[in-house]
């Protein structure tokens, strides 16, 4: 599937919308959120705090499971 990016004043039809060919499109904004919020960098802190205390599940493990998943 092909991405777009256009630039939208909210009142002219962008070039790239008329450039298109005929049939069925989603289009949505684009979110510009290439910062963490605090609970993502809470989150992180916390995963981190437990793997430093041992609490953390081996890479082993975990691809185990997500491998039994798939089945």
């Amino acid at each position: 599937m092909t991405h777009y990016v256009i630039e939208w004043d909210g009142t002219t039809l962008p070039s790239e919308l008329r450039d298109l060919p005929p049939g069925r499109y989603v289009v949505e904004p684009l979110v510009d959120d290439d910062e963490l919020t605090d609970e993502e960098v809470d989150g992180i802190l916390e995963a981190i705090d437990e793997v430093e205390a041992g609490k953390g599940i081996p890479w082993e493990e975990i691809l185990r499971e997500l491998r039994r998943e798939r089945m």
